[in-house]
């Protein structure tokens, strides 16, 4: 008997198999649950997309474009996913975005206005919109979990801006679990460690940061995918039921040390 057996949800975020949200729903898939997904509009993203997805062993996925910055796609998903099932247990939002031109340390402070205002809309306001969304195909409850970073509460170079917008991804999360927690319905992030994913890549310095954690983290290693899925397992299932508003680091206690 799998945690999520019976438990059907939407994974967002799927670029390819070394994404976050692979490992989750790897983990979600191996627990019994059942993913629904999204991949960003175009041909090229649909084909690196569902490839991902066919290493997970899924069998006709259910598989809609989505551009999450745009809520006529997302009153799309959500309104096809409460036509095609009725109902959903569980979100996993795991996007973000800035312009990488303005990840490298030292050009924090002439962000320009516009790439400031598209981060945290990707990054963190979009978690609100799908939240509110998913929330009314949720009759019986539910949970969600976005990837956050600690980038959020410490200043990490060349994170910049993704920073700003995962501070306000965490705050976003408590205030959408003060919201929804009448309706039974739980809302958390991971922090998770640093991995080799295509987004991760874009921030300036990246390898070092992996050397850096590796040598200072108290597990002495870098977060593993599997870590973090198996965390979003936890907190999207039963055993989480009284976990709600939380943040929770996954990242080999790298965050606990002062140096």
């Amino acid at each position: 008997m799998g945690l999520m057996d019976s438990k059907r949800g939407l994974v967002v975020g799927i670029a390819n198999d070394h994404s976050y949200a692979y490992f989750i729903a790897e983990s979600l898939l191996r627990h019994g649950a059942q993913c629904l997904f999204t991949h960003l509009p175009g041909e090229k993203m649909l084909r690196r997309c569902a490839k991902a997805i066919g290493q997970l062993s899924v069998d006709d996925p259910w598989l809609e474009p989505m551009d999450a910055g745009s809520d006529a796609d997302l009153d799309a998903v959500f309104d096809k996913i409460g036509r095609d099932f009725g109902s959903i247990d569980f979100l996993v939002h795991s996007i973000a975005f800035a312009d990488r031109e303005w990840l490298e340390a030292g050009k924090f402070a002439a962000t320009p206005r516009e790439v400031f205002a598209q981060a945290l809309d990707i990054s963190a306001y979009t978690y609100m919109a799908m939240a509110e969304r998913a929330a009314k195909i949720m009759p019986d409850g539910g949970a969600m979990v976005a990837m956050s970073y600690y980038g959020a509460v410490k200043a990490v170079p060349g994170y910049n801006i993704m920073g700003v917008a995962k501070a306000a991804l965490e705050s976003a999360t408590r205030y959408l679990a003060a919201d929804l927690g009448p309706k039974n319905i739980r809302v958390n992030t991971i922090s998770g460690g640093p991995l080799r994913t295509m987004s991760a890549l874009a921030v300036g310095g990246f390898s070092q940061i992996l050397e850096w954690v590796e040598k200072k983290a108290p597990l002495r290693r870098n977060v593993t995918g599997k870590d973090v899925g198996e965390t979003a397992v936890y907190l999207l299932s039963d055993l989480a039921s009284g976990v709600t508003g939380q943040n929770i680091y996954v990242d080999c206690g790298y965050s606990t040390m002062g140096l």
